[in-house]
């Protein structure tokens, strides 16, 4: 082993130390002090404010409002047969007659089995 005793930590990384722990308590001092966040509430806008496009957005009701209108026509749309384009033949049909029609189609294009 080495015949040279062991040194004590050197007072400049203890006051060093000392230091960090000062810098970082004084950190937190000034951002309790200083640092007040404000709540904001969303979309707080006035209607007259916004856009057309953006007026759904104004109030709460109004979201409300928008929102059951959206799922009325998504409904409307998942369960009723209705035109999307007649001059190329694209058709809106109802989910299930839809997959009856998917499946049908695939099991057409399948070989048979078992012969």
């Amino acid at each position: 082993m080495s015949d040279l005793p062991a040194t004590p930590a050197r007072p400049v990384s203890l006051f060093t130390i000392v230091f960090l722990f000062g810098v970082f308590a004084a950190f937190l001092l000034v951002l309790r002090y200083f640092y007040h966040p404000t709540t904001v509430s969303t979309f707080n806008a006035a209607p007259e404010n916004l856009t057309k496009e953006l007026e759904w957005r104004a109030t709460q009701d109004s979201r409300r409002k928008t929102l059951t209108e959206l799922r009325e026509k998504e409904a409307k749309q998942a369960t009723s047969y209705a035109w999307v384009d007649k001059n190329t033949g694209v058709v809106q049909l109802p989910i299930d007659r839809a997959m009856e029609l998917t499946a049908r189609d695939l099991a057409s294009k399948q070989p048979a089995r078992g012969k």
